[in-house]
């Protein structure tokens, strides 16, 4: 890591419909930096009327904590492992429930992915605190052949700003950001910001797509814009009319494409809205044909597309395995994981593939529970078994045994009429392999405590 910056504006802005007990969210983007480095900015805020006040002679104030670390999941180097204070006075003896306090700090990452640990606290009444925890994987924009930062939410933003020493203020905008991510009532219209990099081509013509997709995968609104490539490097801000969508939550998703080569990238970023006045009306084209290129996997990069394969593998016979793996294509891999989940839509009529979404909530939920420092939650033993078959009926855990090294046994009353997995910590790091399983078609070893036992 080369350096730390750190930068902290508290700044009195609209929040509501709270994700907790204590108000503290937190946000990050990445933006290019070098070409072994990206520049990370992690976005924080206090809800101020879920804090403590201090009294004192000359001014009432609210204390918040904020620690964070960052460590290398590959290598376990720390690269960042640090606490700040910030206050705010408030007038009176009462806070205002919908203000809060909002921040950015930001760091140089080289290569890597890390697990980033964020701990927001009230300094005067610890008890109440929040932890979150992301995996940011760092791959330099700079040294890719035609890039995009990651999507940058904002709750407002102001063009050709003249407040230069304004820590929002970057390349003559200043964009406040949105760590809440909620929008709606309070927040009528969200802003974003993003960087474009690497644009100097020759004979290529660009296009930049705006879509949000609804949590049916419902395309809600869409623009598209041409963009001139007249420098390497180009900032593009754009907004959403939030206060027109119903409560839901959604995914912004912005594609970049060079219709010259088609070629294209994007990136995503999910926000939440609160809108209890505005009726939802599906009005999702339930036809045969579904238009891809508009769809969850229309927006995918042919990173993302191989991505979501491999998570899809699981379900996979061998002749859709084969089949997907000879594609070369964007467009073909698209087509591809477009039909594979549409042949285990349940409900067909309903354009809502509710099998997809509960796949795509195992494998987040399978990265939150079963992760660790090497590797993420869905490519474990644990979390391959979570994904297809969900919860078990019933988990015994065995962490401490004395003459046995750690051992879980998950058992699914409800599959062959009954069935288990037995899965071990061989290594000492958590990560428990699975070792045994009476469910046809899975690993078979009826001796399998005997891998366990301590020498």
């Amino acid at each position: 890591m080369k350096k730390i910056i750190f930068l902290t504006a508290l700044l009195l802005t609209p929040y509501s419909f709270a994700q907790s007990n204590f108000g503290f969210e937190f946000d990050f983007a990445q933006f290019g930096y070098d070409s072994t480095s990206n520049y990370l900015e992690c976005y924080y805020s206090f809800s101020q009327g879920t804090m403590s006040i201090e009294q004192t002679d000359t001014a009432n104030y609210v204390q918040g904590k904020l620690h964070i670390t960052l460590q290398d999941t590959t290598t376990g180097e720390v690269a960042v492992d640090k606490d700040w204070l910030v206050s705010h006075i408030v007038s009176g003896d009462t806070i205002q429930n919908y203000q809060s306090l909002i921040g950015v700090l930001g760091f140089v990452l080289k290569t890597g992915t890390y697990k980033c640990v964020v701990t927001g606290i009230d300094a005067l009444s610890p008890d109440n605190q929040r932890t979150i925890t992301e995996y940011i994987k760092i791959r330099p924009f700079l040294s890719m052949p035609l890039a995009m930062s990651d999507v940058q939410l904002a709750s407002n933003m102001i063009q050709n700003s003249e407040n230069k020493n304004s820590i929002f203020y970057k390349n003559t905008y200043e964009v406040v950001p949105s760590p809440t991510a909620i929008y709606g009532t309070v927040q009528p219209v969200l802003f974003y910001y993003i960087e474009l990099y690497n644009m100097n081509r020759d004979n290529s013509n660009f296009y930049l797509y705006q879509n949000v997709l609804n949590s049916r995968g419902q395309v809600v609104s869409n623009k598209a814009r041409d963009i001139k490539n007249t420098a390497n490097s180009i900032v593009q801000v754009g907004n959403v009319m939030a206060y027109k969508l119903p409560t839901d939550s959604y995914s912004l998703v912005i594609s970049l494409v060079d219709s010259t080569t088609n070629f294209g990238i994007s990136s995503a970023k999910k926000f939440f809205v609160y809108n209890p006045s505005v009726e939802y009306v599906d009005t999702f084209n339930t036809g045969g044909n579904k238009n891809v290129v508009a769809g969850m996997f229309g927006a995918m990069s042919d990173e993302e597309l191989d991505d979501f394969y491999n998570k899809s593998k699981y379900i996979a016979s061998s002749q859709e395995k084969q089949k997907y793996e000879s594609l070369t294509e964007v467009g073909a891999k698209r087509e591809f994981l477009t039909q594979f989940w549409d042949a285990r839509d349940d409900e067909i009529n309903d354009g809502k593939n509710q099998t997809l979404v509960l796949y795509i909530k195992r494998i987040k939920e399978s990265n939150e529970r079963f992760g660790g420092l090497s590797k993420e939650g869905w490519k474990t033993d644990r979390g391959r078994v979570y994904i297809i078959y969900g919860e078990p009926s019933e988990i015994s855990r065995y962490p401490n045994q004395i003459e046995t090294k750690p051992y879980e046994i998950w058992r699914y009353d409800n599959i062959e009429g009954g069935v288990e997995f037995d899965f071990g910590d061989l290594t000492g790091f958590s990560d428990y392999m699975l070792l045994n399983s009476t469910k046809r078609g899975e690993l078979r070893d009826d001796n399998w405590l005997n891998r366990l036992a301590v020498h």
